[in-house]
């Protein structure tokens, strides 16, 4: 994260100028409002909606158009197979875990993660968080029944209040302005973190997580860390010097892109830049529920110089897909568009073929990143402990390694790149999924399930399936 070019005050109704790196000339952040829109909060207090939107237009951007523009050029570099993309966090943020070991946790398997990558690919790693703005979900039914009362879902803190009460599930938009000093709490200190030295490839101890002292990986990933060191030292001999480069790492931010009103809120035109920037993170990203090609969320993207992740899965349709494509990327940037499979271990095979080759043989420029997660939940039924006889949320760690190695093979058969992943995981020492070097069960679920949203995988296993990642790119057999 570096330093980058002020933002001017937005104005929602000012057009873009039309040019081949600006917003299209008939786009301006309110564009939107046109567009048949879905996974909107309905607020019954419009005026304190308005308050609270003019408050946010005029607050400091979270990010850079600096940042955004490196992010985009690595994106470039990643889809050509020069860098590795590791793309990882938390399912979804909520505001009380805002908390300085929570962060560090965090960054700290990210780090580790990236470390065993860097020795396995021996490529730059591209570094993204799942923070810094995860604070909204999309929800299948706008309403939850208990008991017979009907109330608004819960949507993330962004939004409303968990409590099963009318004031707690009504829609406030004064959350928005607390998501966004979260988010500016969590940069700012992830920043601290990173130009401090904490990133420093001299001492990958800062990073050391509790399992290092019992896991069945610590020796492995012992010997990583001394090799690494190893090559450090012989190179700075031959430097005469430290290398300067490998105190401090890049490290990016992404959320899901899913409240209109608050992203256009923080889109912005800087100084010296073409076009309008998102400045509410790096990388936001549409998913399945929002990713109709006529739809608002796709209209907003079409307009923002940010990279824009798409999620793809079993019922995406290719031509659909590339419609999708062609509104976010007109001009076939490289690194405009990443393109975030989800299929699920058992559907991958006959699903993901048929749509690299749509794209491929459209001619069009995009990132392949595989999401192992999302399409591997599945609900079980505890035999013993704390839940049995209940139904939890799992993933099995053999399916999302499965899906892993089903993308590597699939992109190596259609003669593409597969330029990274995406992991919905933790710092914290949870039981959500099971499977891993410890062969966690379904009954060991109740001891240390603390989502409220998805399943993620622990820092063992994080590790873990980075370490499976690093050996396959040692053996060659990825491209």
């Amino acid at each position: 994260m570096n330093s980058g070019s002020i933002p001017s005050s937005p104005s929602a109704t000012q057009p873009a100028a039309a040019s081949h790196t600006g917003a299209p000339a008939d786009w301006t952040p309110s564009s939107w409002r046109n567009r048949p829109s879905v996974q909107q909060p309905h607020y019954p207090d419009s005026a304190a909606l308005a308050r609270t939107l003019g408050e946010l237009s005029h607050l400091p951007p979270l990010v850079t158009s600096y940042e955004i523009e490196g992010l985009k050029t690595a994106f470039a570099e990643a889809s050509r197979g020069e860098r590795f993309i590791l793309w990882g966090g938390d399912c979804a943020e909520n505001f009380a875990d805002c908390t300085s070991a929570a962060i560090a946790a965090r960054l700290k398997i990210l780090l580790q993660m990236s470390l065993v990558l860097v020795h396995g690919t021996r490529k730059r790693i591209v570094r993204i968080g799942r923070f810094a703005g995860q604070y909204a979900k999309p929800r299948s039914a706008m309403t939850e029944t208990r008991d017979g009362v009907e109330l608004p879902s819960f949507r993330g803190d962004n939004v409303n209040r968990p409590d099963f009460t009318a004031a707690a599930r009504t829609p406030d938009p004064t959350l928005l302005l607390r998501g966004y000093e979260r988010s500016a709490l969590t940069l700012n200190f992830i920043r601290a973190l990173v130009d401090g030295g904490f990133a420093d490839l001299h001492h990958p101890e800062n990073w050391d997580l509790d399992f290092v002292k019992h896991s069945p990986l610590a020796a492995e990933y012992q010997r990583m860390v001394d090799s690494i060191g190893e090559s450090l030292r012989f190179m700075e001999s031959l430097a005469g010097g430290a290398i300067l480069a490998m105190q401090r790492v890049d490290f990016y931010t992404s959320h899901e892109l899913l409240l209109l009103e608050y992203e256009s809120a923080l889109t912005r035109q800087v100084p010296r830049r073409e076009g309008w920037f998102n400045l509410s993170t790096h990388l936001p990203w549409v998913g399945l529920r929002t990713s109709d090609p006529d739809g608002a969320h796709i209209e907003f993207c079409r307009g923002i110089a940010n990279p824009i992740g798409v999620k793809v899965g079993p019922d995406t349709h290719a031509e659909s897909l590339l419609r999708t494509i062609r509104a976010l990327n007109a001009s076939n940037e490289p690194g405009r568009v990443l393109l975030v499979t989800r299929f699920g271990a058992h559907q991958i095979g006959p699903g993901l073929p048929r749509l690299v080759r749509a794209v491929k043989e459209a001619g069009l420029a995009v990132v392949w990143v595989c999401d192992p997660m999302h399409g591997n939940t599945e609900t079980v039924v505890p035999s013993s402990g704390a839940w049995a006889g209940k139904s939890v949320k799992t993933r099995k760690f053999a399916h999302v390694l499965a899906e892993v190695e089903q993308a590597f093979e699939i992109h190596r058969n259609e003669c593409t790149v597969l330029a990274g992943v995406h992991i919905e995981l933790t710092g914290e020492d949870v039981t959500e999924c099971t499977g891993g070097a410890r062969g966690l069960t379904d009954d060991d679920l109740s001891r240390a399930y603390r989502s409220s949203v998805d399943p993620r995988l622990n820092y063992e296993q994080a590790l873990e399936l980075a370490m499976l990642i690093s050996r396959r790119h040692g053996s060659g057999a990825s491209r």
